[in-house]
């Protein structure tokens, strides 16, 4: 029975990792990575560092397998570029939706547990600043290789947003000077205690499971 217990456990990260997929979409975040994406890119930084470090050391320390974390981000940018698809599939430029990196921050997370052996504190206290600290690096890089995120947002306005989510002219520099750095800060400031609330939702899953 040890196989189905396994194969429950990884049914379990592809069901709460597209879930993840799904809230990101919903919550907004989604649609500020493009439509607001220099104005509102230390929200989306924070937000996204912790929803992938929550999940995927919850899932790392559940399996305790390293590269678990990797297989948890691989999963949800599969299924946001298939959402992508959709969105192409219904006439909008391929462009229009830019999918946010995940993976190389998840990469990080697992490097770090397998590097400490396993460690648990050192994958909360380490690996969660790693997450923090280069998730707004890698999703940077990936805003400056696409096209003007504001070029789409006016000339393709979603027919879903409501009035009060229209994209607005953003005013660059006026609250901040470098999104990229105050968006690491304060995810590595976050993304460790929202780490150790993964670790302990993983504590707290064995118990269930046990009773």
């Amino acid at each position: 029975m040890v196989w189905l217990r396994r194969t429950t456990h990884y049914l379990f990260i592809v069901v709460v990792a597209v879930n993840s997929t799904l809230l990101t979409i919903n919550a907004g975040d989604y649609i500020f990575y493009t439509d607001w994406a220099w104005t509102s890119f230390v929200v989306f930084s924070i937000s996204q560092s912790t929803m992938l470090v929550v999940g995927a050391i919850y899932y790392m320390l559940f399996t305790g397998v390293p590269g678990t974390a990797t297989y948890y981000a691989t999963i949800m940018t599969i299924y946001t570029w298939v959402a992508k698809g959709a969105w192409f599939a219904l006439g909008y430029p391929y462009d229009f939706v830019t999918v946010p990196v995940w993976i190389p921050s998840a990469m990080l997370l697992d490097l770090t547990y397998w590097a400490t052996r396993r460690n648990k504190h050192a994958a909360i206290i380490i690996g969660g600043t790693l997450v923090g600290l280069s998730l707004p690096l890698f999703n940077m890089i990936n805003l400056l290789l696409i096209r003007d995120p504001l070029e789409m947002a006016f000339k393709y306005p979603r027919p879903t947003l409501p009035p009060y989510m229209t994209p607005i002219e953003p005013q660059v520099g006026k609250f901040y000077n470098s999104p990229v750095a105050l968006g690491s800060g304060a995810g590595a400031v976050l993304s460790v205690p929202i780490a150790a609330l993964g670790a302990k939702l993983n504590t707290w899953t064995y118990r269930w499971m046990a009773a």
